[in-house]
């Protein structure tokens, strides 16, 4: 999972997608030719599409292009006087990603306006390709789009999301730059045998009104076990909003799908160092699962990089919420000018719907470096997806800086933890919040604490003399042990002050 690579190249400015939906089920029709379109069109093609024998997307392309590096491809830029809807003075302009290097499927670009579709052809007039010459090349197609509106500044279109690679897809919120990725859909996440890729083939474009707050995509997604119709109602700002109807039309039983999967890089952090030699106190894209349950339980549970990997699923049913959050915003907590972990975003996602039992389910991989995605989170519905019967999820994305879901508990605002007396662990965990602001310095609020194995001792909360804020912390003897779950939470059991913080210690 090279997302560094991926990302790096997504935010080159290449451009232009094609009408290669021909290739599965798409109704024949001449280049440009218009065909009628609704919000049934896409769910109809995925429904037959699955009814039908996996066929592979075209990967193939001219020398020129099969071969080339991160270095040549960057040097494919799309043209912003090109972009789509620019000379409408639209409120929303697309650019599209020319194929090559690690994108070379072919992805399907059309234009929806008045409930009818065009295909949007590939032309290398639409690129600039210097110092480069610029290639002979047919039509080609495009290897994904992205979009651009007056996200931060009312008179200039700042980019705001984009869709490149396989589902993967990323969004920015005013202020805040690009950080972890979402996907349409996870398969096999992190399971002994290899995982398994859907793929956006084709996306539909729906031309906004002239004063339209929002814009509406449409995709087609495959892969040999699943295909599937997403809608996407995309509406930019201090939260940038996407609203996706995910409908899914399995080849086979699928007992491990993750539906609304977000993926993103932890590295490390105060809460575990072990092993690191970094001048930097902390590198990640996310420091945290977040997750507020169908009883009303608020839980925090802190990022790791695991020596090997751990799956930790988070039994619920019609959960509210989970998503994987940021919440280190300031330059300090990572000291790195040029890669400004600080104003990476936070992802939340909000179910529409009552999504029955279930898990949240977080999956940590090893990684010794920056450069790879070793977070994954999903919904894994407690039944399998049936072979043959559609299975529809409605959720809404909120691409944040921070989301608010219970204001009055306090959160985890740092987990840090280090080595103690006889070989014990110590724990110290730093709080913000108004239920904890309004009480007196020497307070004592009640603190509940437990651990699925070990000994836990000196369990105590206070109020830090040097920031104002409000600590807890507590030694954990292992014993033997090899794993143990710790359990957090300040205030009576019927009257919270704080969230439930979570945590998995190993040996």
């Amino acid at each position: 999972m090279k997302r560094r690579q991926l990302l790096s190249a997504a935010l080159l400015g290449p451009l232009a997608f094609g009408p290669a939906a021909r290739a599965f089920a798409q109704p024949a029709a001449g280049p440009g030719a218009a065909t009628a379109f609704d919000d049934g069109t896409v769910p109809a093609l995925a429904r037959r599409l699955a009814a039908a024998p996996y066929r592979k997307p075209a990967a193939d392309l001219p020398a020129a292009l099969d071969a080339i590096g991160y270095d040549q491809y960057r040097d494919f830029r799309y043209k912003a006087a090109r972009a789509l809807w620019r000379e409408q003075g639209l409120p929303f302009q697309a650019q599209f990603f020319h194929r090559g290097f690690l994108f070379k499927d072919r992805v399907a670009i059309h234009v929806v306006q008045g409930r009818r579709s065009r295909p949007f052809a590939f032309s290398t007039d639409l690129f600039d390709y210097a110092p480069q010459p610029v290639p002979e090349l047919g039509d080609i197609g495009f290897a994904g789009f992205r979009l651009h509106a007056p996200l931060n500044d009312p008179g200039r279109f700042d980019e705001l999301c984009a869709f490149l690679g396989a589902s993967y897809f990323r969004a920015l919120p005013r202020g805040l730059g690009y950080g972890l990725s979402a996907r349409g859909l996870a398969l096999g996440t992190g399971e002994p045998e290899p995982e398994e890729f859907p793929v956006f083939r084709a996306f539909w474009l729906e031309q906004p009104d002239t004063d339209a707050d929002h814009i509406v995509v449409h995709a087609l997604l495959d892969s040999p076990s699943v295909a599937g119709a997403f809608r996407f109602r995309i509406v930019p700002g201090a939260e940038t909003v996407f609203d996706v109807d995910a409908r899914l039309f399995p080849r086979r039983t699928l007992a491990l799908a993750g539906i609304a999967p977000l993926t993103s890089m932890f590295h490390f952090d105060a809460g575990d160092r072990v092993g690191i030699d970094d001048w930097r106190p902390a590198v990640h894209d996310s420091d945290g699962l977040a997750l507020l349950t169908g009883a009303g339980e608020q839980v925090w549970r802190p990022l790791a990089n695991p020596a090997t990997l751990q799956h930790s699923g988070f039994q619920e049913r019609d959960p509210r919420g989970f998503g994987l959050m940021q919440r280190k915003r300031a330059a300090a907590d990572f000291l790195d000018a040029e890669a400004a972990y600080e104003n990476r975003p936070s992802l939340w996602v909000e179910p529409l719907d009552d999504w029955g039992e279930g898990e949240a389910h977080l999956v940590e991989i090893p990684t010794a470096d920056e450069y790879h995605d070793n977070i994954v989170a999903f919904w894994r519905p407690r039944a399998p997806l049936a072979a043959g019967r559609e299975s529809r999820w409605r959720y809404r994305l909120h691409w944040c800086d921070r989301h608010e879901w219970k204001p009055a508990l306090a959160t985890v605002a740092a987990t840090r933890a280090g080595a103690a007396a006889d070989g014990a662990r110590l724990f110290v965990i730093d709080w913000r919040g108004e239920s904890l602001a309004r009480l007196a310095d020497d307070a004592e609020p009640p603190l509940q604490a437990s651990a699925s194995a070990g000994e836990l001792r000196n369990a105590v909360a206070y109020r830090n003399p040097r920031t104002g804020g409000w600590r807890s912390s507590f030694e954990l003897v292992p014993g033997d042990a090899a794993a143990i779950e710790l359990r957090l939470v300040l205030g009576e059991p019927s009257r919270p002050l704080s969230e439930t913080w979570l945590y998995r210690w190993t040996a």
